[in-house]
Protein backbone atom coordinates (compact mmCIF):
# COMPACT_ATOMS: atom_id res chain seq x y z
CA UNK A 1 0.00 0.00 0.00
CA UNK A 2 1.12 3.74 -1.08
CA UNK A 3 1.33 4.46 2.96
CA UNK A 4 3.74 1.53 3.48
CA UNK A 5 6.23 3.20 1.02
CA UNK A 6 9.14 5.46 2.16
CA UNK A 7 9.18 8.32 0.04
CA UNK A 8 11.73 10.65 0.10
CA UNK A 9 11.46 14.62 0.52
CA UNK A 10 11.51 16.34 -3.23
CA UNK A 11 14.38 18.75 -3.25
CA UNK A 12 16.11 20.69 -6.35
CA UNK A 13 13.17 19.01 -8.56
CA UNK A 14 10.70 21.82 -9.90
CA UNK A 15 7.93 22.20 -13.26
CA UNK A 16 7.90 25.02 -15.06
CA UNK A 17 5.58 26.23 -16.89
CA UNK A 18 7.50 28.59 -19.94
CA UNK A 19 6.69 30.75 -23.10
CA UNK A 20 8.49 31.29 -26.21
CA UNK A 21 8.38 32.07 -29.74
CA UNK A 22 7.62 29.57 -32.60
CA UNK A 23 9.63 29.62 -36.24
CA UNK A 24 6.18 30.95 -37.16
CA UNK A 25 6.07 33.90 -34.60
CA UNK A 26 3.58 32.42 -32.24
CA UNK A 27 3.43 32.36 -28.87
CA UNK A 28 4.35 28.61 -27.65
CA UNK A 29 3.91 27.72 -23.80
CA UNK A 30 5.08 24.38 -22.70
CA UNK A 31 5.90 22.46 -19.68
CA UNK A 32 9.16 21.95 -17.94
CA UNK A 33 10.84 19.16 -15.85
CA UNK A 34 14.11 20.64 -14.04
CA UNK A 35 16.53 18.83 -11.75
CA UNK A 36 18.84 21.62 -10.62
CA UNK A 37 20.50 18.30 -8.42
CA UNK A 38 23.94 17.54 -8.71
CA UNK A 39 22.86 13.82 -9.33
CA UNK A 40 19.94 12.68 -12.46
CA UNK A 41 16.50 11.56 -11.84
CA UNK A 42 16.10 7.60 -13.09
CA UNK A 43 12.75 6.44 -13.91
CA UNK A 44 10.80 9.73 -14.06
CA UNK A 45 6.68 9.60 -14.74
CA UNK A 46 4.74 12.47 -14.82
CA UNK A 47 1.15 12.45 -15.07
CA UNK A 48 -0.65 15.70 -15.99
CA UNK A 49 -4.16 16.71 -15.74
CA UNK A 50 -6.45 20.13 -15.37
CA UNK A 51 -9.76 20.43 -13.25
CA UNK A 52 -11.93 22.99 -11.72
CA UNK A 53 -15.14 24.84 -12.30
CA UNK A 54 -16.19 26.79 -14.59
CA UNK A 55 -19.10 29.06 -14.68
CA UNK A 56 -20.51 26.18 -11.69
CA UNK A 57 -19.65 23.61 -14.66
CA UNK A 58 -16.98 20.86 -13.22
CA UNK A 59 -14.05 20.72 -15.86
CA UNK A 60 -11.89 18.15 -16.33
CA UNK A 61 -8.93 17.36 -19.12
CA UNK A 62 -7.58 14.17 -20.17
CA UNK A 63 -5.11 12.57 -17.95
CA UNK A 64 -1.50 12.63 -19.74
CA UNK A 65 1.25 10.16 -18.36
CA UNK A 66 4.81 10.66 -19.71
CA UNK A 67 7.79 8.66 -19.19
CA UNK A 68 11.25 9.79 -18.60
CA UNK A 69 14.45 6.90 -18.62
CA UNK A 70 16.75 9.50 -16.93
CA UNK A 71 16.76 13.70 -16.64
CA UNK A 72 20.30 14.10 -16.07
CA UNK A 73 21.75 15.97 -13.36
CA UNK A 74 21.69 20.43 -13.53
CA UNK A 75 19.46 19.86 -16.53
CA UNK A 76 15.31 19.91 -17.91
CA UNK A 77 13.13 17.87 -20.05
CA UNK A 78 10.26 19.19 -21.55
CA UNK A 79 7.40 17.52 -20.63
CA UNK A 80 4.15 18.60 -22.97
CA UNK A 81 2.95 21.66 -24.73
CA UNK A 82 0.40 23.10 -22.95
CA UNK A 83 -2.72 25.38 -24.06
CA UNK A 84 -3.19 28.88 -22.60
CA UNK A 85 -7.17 27.95 -22.60
CA UNK A 86 -6.91 26.01 -19.54
CA UNK A 87 -4.91 28.61 -17.34
CA UNK A 88 -8.24 29.30 -15.75
CA UNK A 89 -7.93 25.76 -13.84
CA UNK A 90 -6.47 23.84 -11.83
CA UNK A 91 -3.15 22.11 -13.75
CA UNK A 92 -2.02 19.80 -11.52
CA UNK A 93 1.88 17.41 -12.76
CA UNK A 94 2.42 14.07 -10.10
CA UNK A 95 6.24 13.39 -10.62
CA UNK A 96 7.96 10.61 -9.14
CA UNK A 97 11.44 9.15 -10.06
CA UNK A 98 14.18 7.76 -8.27
CA UNK A 99 17.65 8.47 -7.42
CA UNK A 100 18.99 4.74 -6.26
CA UNK A 101 16.64 2.30 -4.83
CA UNK A 102 15.02 5.62 -3.03
CA UNK A 103 11.77 6.41 -4.84
CA UNK A 104 10.65 10.14 -4.57
CA UNK A 105 7.18 11.49 -5.25
CA UNK A 106 5.24 15.17 -5.17
CA UNK A 107 2.11 16.60 -6.82
CA UNK A 108 2.58 20.58 -8.26
CA UNK A 109 -0.03 21.67 -8.85
CA UNK A 110 -0.48 25.15 -10.26
CA UNK A 111 -3.98 27.22 -9.24
CA UNK A 112 -6.21 29.18 -11.29
CA UNK A 113 -4.48 32.53 -11.92
CA UNK A 114 -1.14 31.21 -10.90
CA UNK A 115 0.24 31.14 -14.76
CA UNK A 116 0.19 34.90 -16.22
CA UNK A 117 2.07 37.44 -17.50
CA UNK A 118 2.15 39.01 -13.82
CA UNK A 119 3.71 36.19 -12.50
CA UNK A 120 6.68 35.61 -15.39
CA UNK A 121 9.93 34.92 -13.85
CA UNK A 122 13.26 34.32 -15.66
CA UNK A 123 14.07 31.03 -16.05
CA UNK A 124 17.51 30.94 -16.54
CA UNK A 125 18.74 27.29 -16.98
CA UNK A 126 15.19 27.13 -19.71
CA UNK A 127 16.56 30.55 -21.24
CA UNK A 128 13.10 31.85 -20.91
CA UNK A 129 10.21 33.44 -18.87
CA UNK A 130 7.70 31.39 -17.01
CA UNK A 131 6.07 30.34 -13.57
CA UNK A 132 8.10 28.04 -11.46
CA UNK A 133 7.22 26.01 -8.81
CA UNK A 134 9.11 23.91 -6.95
Amino acid sequence: MKKDIDFGLVEGVAIGIAKSESELGEEVWNVYLLNSNAFPLKNVFVTSKGYGTVDGDEVKTSVLRHMFEEVEAKSFVQVEPIDPAIFHINNEYWVSYYVGSQIYDKKFIFVPGAIAEENLIEISVLGMKGVLHR
